[in-house]
């Protein structure tokens, strides 16, 4: 078996079912039959079977399938490893990243880095912070890039921090807030935790929230055309000075604080490729350089 077989047995135990995993690999359903009919003949077993309610693993199938994983994380390390023989710096490097720098900084930063290292290529997953952790943890990912003091016990450099806001287009007093329509937004678990946490400790009940859009740029649109106020990350107000803001602070009065991170494992900088991204990131700035 080749790393294809793997990546088809992977895909279909997912999809459990053979037009749907076809269309997934942008393969025929002819082809992807033979192929697993193939991968049959070579274990000289049974995989699957086909059953009313799609494709059904056969108890050998499915110890195939749930060794996938495994199998295709070895063979990447194994090419990775190959590369890191060379000289030169090249391969795939596969990055994890929160979703607002990979609208905001990521385009900047991939541009800068390719500039010095031409045969370099990128693998970007892009999800909330908690996914990207996630992928990390597992080593799906060389180099992680979160918002947030999530837990890791490996090695981590800060990149920046960024204070919460609350944003409108007229000035208005905190004290009014829940009476004042509010702009509600998809964000990641600890952003909401954290500012859920702060309005318990200041009001006794609910915002009233006029609007539940998809992201904090759309929120701040929304905020800068006078719909409502917004509470959000202020680097996403480094370009709208007009709008008022004001700091969410804690019961000490300090001014709340999120970090962004960028995480890895520390035995993945035996990888020329990955060294070499992590050292350049640690040399930008984040706030003036991208």
């Amino acid at each position: 078996m080749d790393e294809r077989d793997w990546h088809i047995l992977k895909v279909l135990y997912q999809k459990k079912n053979i037009t749907k995993t076809a269309q997934s690999l942008y393969i025929s359903q002819p082809s992807l039959t033979k192929r697993i009919q193939q991968i049959e003949k070579e274990f000289n077993l049974k995989i699957v079977e086909r059953g009313t309610r799609g494709v059904q693993f056969t108890p050998q199938g499915e110890y195939l399938a749930n060794c996938a994983d495994e199998m295709l994380i070895r063979l990447r390390q194994i090419k990775e490893t190959a590369f890191n023989m060379g000289q030169e710096i090249s391969g795939t490097l596969r990055l994890g990243v929160s979703n607002y720098i990979t609208l905001h900084k990521l385009p900047g930063l991939l541009k800068i880095f390719r500039e010095q290292f031409p045969k370099v290529d990128f693998n970007v997953t892009t999800g909330w912070s908690k996914e990207i952790l996630n992928l990390i943890y597992n080593e799906e990912v060389h180099v992680g890039i979160v918002r947030g003091d999530y837990q890791w016990s490996e090695s981590r450099h800060h990149l920046f921090e960024e204070t919460i806001c609350i944003a409108s287009k007229e000035k208005i007093d905190i004290q009014d807030l829940p009476s004042l329509p509010r702009i509600d937004y998809g964000t990641d678990a600890l952003l909401k935790s954290m500012i859920d946490n702060w309005w318990r400790r200041n009001f006794s009940r609910p915002p009233l929230v006029g609007m539940e859009v998809d992201k904090g740029d759309t929120c701040k649109e929304m905020v800068r055309n006078g719909l409502g106020y917004g509470i959000l990350p202020s680097v996403l107000l480094e370009k709208d000075q007009n709008l008022y803001q004001i700091n969410l602070k804690d019961e000490q009065g300090d001014t709340l604080i999120r970090d962004t991170w960028m995480l890895y494992h520390e035995k993945t900088l035996e990888l020329k490729l990955v060294n070499e991204f992590v050292q350049f990131v640690k040399s930008v700035d984040f706030m003036r350089d991208i």
